[in-house]
């Protein structure tokens, strides 16, 4: 007798609309990210759900009531701007209709300045970082005086830090660019040849977090 076995074809992976993959191949081209693609492409689907049909046939009119439509379930202006974002990368771009974009409406809206905190705060929130050791320390601390990202701060190496010039290099940043940041100057002190000693002279906040242990 002899027993034959059956082949098991894997599930095929869900079609991709021939105005997606248009669209995909459009933000690859010009070196979109991974994160803004999905985000634009979320958009989208959230317009064609809203106006229940493909958005290529889209009108001024079904602009207009998705957009009041956001307002009042209490969309905020920065997810209304991205929504036009994409939308109107979605208009000029992948459909050609640049007339479309003109009725998109961008929201305007105060932007105040950040609070500044004090050197104490700084020191109390650096403390709150989990142990042991001083790494997740550092890394906040770094965060916190250069203005990394929080990817971009897992991203670095020892050979990324230029204390002599006080540079820190970021590669891939945000938008895949490079960039120079500035190295705080109590905290190549503290990390470098002067010790926790010359940072605490200068008022390092990991220097007094590592005296107290």
């Amino acid at each position: 007798m002899t027993e034959t076995t059956t082949s098991v074809t894997p599930a095929a992976a869900a079609p991709i609309s021939d105005l997606r993959r248009r669209m995909l191949q459009d933000m690859t081209n010009r070196n979109f990210g991974d994160k803004t693609q999905r985000d634009y492409i979320r958009h989208i689907e959230t317009f064609a759900k809203f106006i229940g049909r493909s958005p290529d046939t889209v009108t001024g009119d079904d602009i207009r009531r998705f957009q009041s439509a956001e307002i009042a379930n209490g969309a905020q202006p920065p997810k209304m701007n991205t929504q036009a974002s994409a939308l109107r990368f979605f208009f000029t771009v992948t459909l050609g209709r640049i007339d479309l974009a003109h009725q998109l409406a961008r929201t305007n809206y105060p932007r105040k300045l950040p609070r500044i905190l004090t050197p104490d705060e700084v020191g109390r929130l650096l403390e709150a970082a989990p142990g042991p050791g001083l790494k997740y320390k550092a890394a906040l601390g770094i965060a916190y005086g250069a203005g990394l990202r929080g990817g971009e701060v897992v991203m670095l190496r020892v050979s990324d830090i230029d204390s002599r010039r006080m540079l820190i290099r970021v590669e891939m940043g945000k938008g895949r660019k490079d960039r120079h940041a500035m190295l705080r100057r109590n905290c190549s002190i503290c990390c470098g040849r002067g010790g926790g000693n010359a940072g605490r002279r200068v008022g390092c906040s990991l220097a007094r977090i590592r005296s107290s242990r």
